[in-house]
């Protein structure tokens, strides 16, 4: 018997304000509406994602502002009192993203939009986390009687996807980020979300993204609102909608085993638009023009898992898009535990992630589970340049403080 429902919704190509409203209306009716999670007075938290400031609206790197409009208005209209917030990626200034979208306008329209990044911080013990024992958040995520998660529907560079569980990673601090690519991402994002329990999902699949995403990805126009309020079926459907099968999407592998939710098909009930009309194959991030250079060697091992293999391609794409390349030539980089060629000289070696041993790891080991792509980038150039965190203004350094 399925035990979620998820709703598909399809909208017209290029929808007006009042056609995405109608959409999501149609898509949380489809779930039971809203009785359920929500009471009247209630202070509701809606998470939309802003990881960068978008060079255009049309590039689908942040959660449609006309959708999260629409989702506070329905809130609203319940009687709850919505909240607008968010934390942008590490070293981004978050009031860039507000100011240089339509998210700006909204302040001045009513709507409550927060940044988070400019609000006072509280840790927070996580009963049962498995990587975070505790959580730096912030007092307002704290205070939400209900939280809902508002993604873009992309492809990742390092998690082959991000929807609704991803998102929320927007609700920790930028220290905290840091922590989890340490320690381990996808069992850190599944942490996060025991702990806030967000209670439904209104993905943004209009516009949305694919290869190398987050951010330099390619725009796919989908039409589509995909709603939920178990967070593991929604990514699980929006997974697949994309292409891919739900086990191969490790945050959501491990939230279903942690018992957030469900990800078999014979456990969640679709409504709407059926799941084969709604298809297409997103480019993955490791198949988004490639980079090769004479010189250097990228050795996979078998226990690798996509996380480290995605952020290697992708940190080589950045090398690429800084003018780096020249200092390529004569590395060998190594994740899991490949075998390593006699003749490759020990200090040429750059290790990345957790899973490779410790006897492989030399002195330019990187660590992490999967680590950012700059942590990635700075052991191979060596201290011979200055790097930048991704989607960052200021250099790595500066945005460790």
């Amino acid at each position: 018997m399925p035990s979620s429902r998820v709703s598909i919704v399809r909208t017209p190509k290029s929808p007006s304000r009042k056609e995405i409203e109608g959409a999501i209306r149609k898509a949380i009716d489809l779930i039971g509406g809203l009785d359920d999670i929500i009471s009247r007075k209630d202070l509701v938290l809606i998470n939309p994602s802003w990881v960068a400031p978008p060079t255009d609206p049309q590039s689908a790197v942040i959660t449609s502002p006309e959708v999260t409009r629409a989702v506070a208005d329905i809130i609203r209209d319940f009687g709850a009192r919505p909240i607008i917030a968010e934390s942008s990626a590490v070293g981004v200034d978050t009031e860039k993203v507000r100011a240089n979208s339509a998210y700006g306008e909204m302040r001045s329209e009513g709507y409550e939009v927060i940044n988070l990044k400019s609000t006072s911080k509280v840790t927070v013990e996580i009963e049962g986390g498995e990587v975070l024992k505790k959580v730096e958040t912030f007092e307002l995520v704290t205070r939400a009687d209900i939280i809902i998660s508002v993604p873009k529907m992309k492809t990742h560079d390092q998690t082959e996807l991000t929807c609704s569980l991803k998102k929320l990673k927007g609700l920790v601090s930028d220290e905290q980020k840091r922590w989890m690519h340490k320690t381990g991402v996808f069992k850190g994002v599944v942490d996060i979300n025991m702990l806030l329990k967000p209670r439904l999902s209104i993905v943004d699949a209009i516009l949305c993204q694919e290869g190398l995403g987050p951010i330099f990805g390619h725009p796919v126009e989908m039409n589509l609102i995909v709603a939920g309020k178990d967070l593991v079926a929604v990514d699980s459907i929006c997974g697949q909608i994309m292409g891919y099968e739900p086990e191969e999407v490790l945050i959501t592998k491990f939230a279903a085993e942690r018992g957030l939710g469900v990800m078999d098909n014979k456990m969640i009930e679709l409504a709407g638009e059926p799941l084969e009309n709604v298809r297409r194959r997103f480019m993955r991030s490791v198949e988004d023009d490639p980079v090769e250079v004479d010189g250097f060697s990228l050795l996979f091992g078998g226990i690798t898992c996509t996380g480290c293999r995605n952020t290697v391609m992708s940190a080589l794409i950045d090398m690429r898009n800084a003018g780096h390349l020249k200092y390529l030539p004569g590395v060998t980089v190594i994740t899991g535990d490949p075998d390593i060629p006699k003749a490759v000289p020990g200090d040429e070696i750059v290790a990345v992630g957790q899973c490779v041993p410790k006897g492989k790891r030399g002195k330019r080991f990187v660590r992490g589970c999967p680590p950012n792509n700059a942590y990635v980038v700075d052991a191979i150039i060596g201290g011979r340049e200055k790097v930048r965190r991704m989607y960052a203004e200021k250099s790595l350094e500066e945005t460790e403080e």
